[in-house]
């Protein structure tokens, strides 16, 4: 069973629940679950369940303070719902195929992707020298839950943040923590809207204050990679398409492609398949076809493509140190092209803002 940290919580008649000396609301009746929920592990199975009956049956099972309620949960999703009674039933899994979506799907992934977005604008005056991550992180959640959704990386296999913050040499998946940004900074800022059980991805990269040019361009260049992988997803493409557009550009301007993370379908689940590298060779992988659903999200290092983790089994960081930098989209592929789910409303895809 994955380790699940416990959270500093306590729960309230109300549905409301206090968080670190505040206490945020009940938004909607049901909307939080009535105690606590833990995580059990169902025999062969390959994730974790979500039991909604408070009742710890061993050390290995950790209370969450947060996590999304039972009616936000369809069938063939990554967070499976059961009670402790049942928690041996067979329950549907992601089986791999890759799904096509109707209108109604491009319709919901069109709200959750909007609010993912308008959260990232959002952040764009904020993000400045002296600010935190946690308070990144803050933000992130409050705008999520007022614009009524979720977070999806709250809980999700034990993370405790609403969003991901990686600062200059952190490939992904940073912690958010109380070290203030410093000027000269680059931090990518990851964040998962779940809007009526459908999830929106995206990420963007922020410039703390003055950046150096060195650390500008790698932005720049990375969010070139993003959208020259975008151009590539239309029907009759295949997936080492969109890897080689963003591969072939990285690497003419002498930076690396990071393998060891990659893209992935989505939309009532969190994750699904395909996966989605970001650097291979053109008519290769699964042939795109509308309907398909699923995140382009290059990392773009100036060293070595290299990355190792972190003891805290999350951040991982570039094995020489580099700087890395990352742009995140969800898209739906359409009868001629695709549509981009997580675009800017205000056209503040990449810096600077100008």
């Amino acid at each position: 069973m994955h380790s699940v940290r416990p959270y500093n919580h306590r729960w309230f008649p109300s549905g409301s629940y206090i968080d670190s000396n505040r206490i945020i609301p009940r938004i909607a009746d049901g909307f939080f679950l009535p105690a606590p929920p833990v995580f059990e592990k169902v025999p062969g199975a390959t994730d974790f369940l979500l039991v909604t009956d408070w009742a710890p049956s061993g050390p290995d099972i950790a209370p969450l303070a947060f996590r999304r309620h039972m009616a936000y949960i369809p069938p063939m999703y990554d967070y499976i719902s059961v009670t402790t009674a049942d928690a041996a039933a067979p329950t549907p899994v992601r089986d791999g195929t890759i799904k096509l979506h109707d209108a109604a799907g491009f319709a919901g992934m069109r709200k959750a992707g909007r609010l993912s977005a308008e959260i990232l604008d959002a952040l764009v005056p904020f993000i400045q020298p002296g600010v935190t991550t946690a308070a990144i992180d803050d933000l992130v959640r409050t705008m999520m839950l007022e614009g009524g959704g979720i977070p999806a990386t709250l809980g999700y296999r034990g993370f405790t943040h609403s969003c991901c913050t990686s600062i200059n040499h952190v490939v992904c998946h940073g912690i958010p923590d109380d070290k203030p940004l410093r000027e000269g900074d680059i931090i990518n800022v990851d964040v998962t809207s779940i809007v009526d059980g459908w999830h929106g991805d995206t990420s963007r990269m922020y410039l703390v204050g003055d950046v150096p040019i060195k650390a500008r361009r790698l932005v720049e260049v990375t969010y070139e990679c993003l959208m020259l992988g975008i151009e590539q997803a239309k029907p009759g493409n295949r997936m080492g398409d969109v890897a080689h557009a963003i591969q072939s550009h990285a690497e003419r301007h002498r930076y690396s492609v990071v393998r060891d993370f990659c893209g992935h379908g989505l939309g009532q689940m969190f994750h699904d398949a395909p996966e989605v590298v970001h650097a291979g060779r053109p008519g290769t992988g699964p042939e795109l076809k509308p309907g398909m659903f699923f995140t382009i999200e290059p990392m773009i290092n100036t060293g070595k493509y290299a990355v190792k983790m972190l003891p805290d089994g999350w951040t991982a960081v570039t094995r020489d140190r580099s700087l890395s930098a990352q742009f995140e989209h969800s898209i739906g592929i359409t009868e001629d092209g695709c549509e981009i789910f997580t675009a800017s409303p205000k056209g503040l895809n990449a810096p600077p803002w100008q």
